[in-house]
């Protein structure tokens, strides 16, 4: 399995505008049903911060979150909406729980 992590800060006057697009993904993932890895997303307690999990899951042929097209508009002008730009990190899971 291959984990990411990417931490960034919205505009504070387009967080709000960032959490629909991100809702947007969501919503295209629930219609494509894609395979392969799992998303989540958190809005920290300042309401600018995110921090998106990606975790690719060991499978032949996966799908790909690059390939959803609500999550291509969600990155087309990201830099533009943010303060703090996406900064990508890879994470091992240590444990889990559920």
């Amino acid at each position: 399995m291959t984990t990411t992590v990417v931490r960034y800060q919205a505009k504070p006057e387009r967080a709000d505008e960032n959490q629909q697009l991100i809702e947007a993904v969501f919503a295209g993932l629930d219609e494509l049903q894609p395979d392969g890895f799992t998303y989540k997303v958190f809005r920290l307690e300042d309401g600018v911060s995110s921090i998106h999990v990606v975790i690719e899951h060991d499978v032949d042929d996966p799908d790909s979150l690059q390939a959803v097209p609500a999550f291509q508009a969600f990155v087309a002008d990201i830099a533009e909406r943010c303060d703090s730009q996406p900064v990508a990190t890879r994470a091992s899971i240590v444990g889990g729980y559920r």
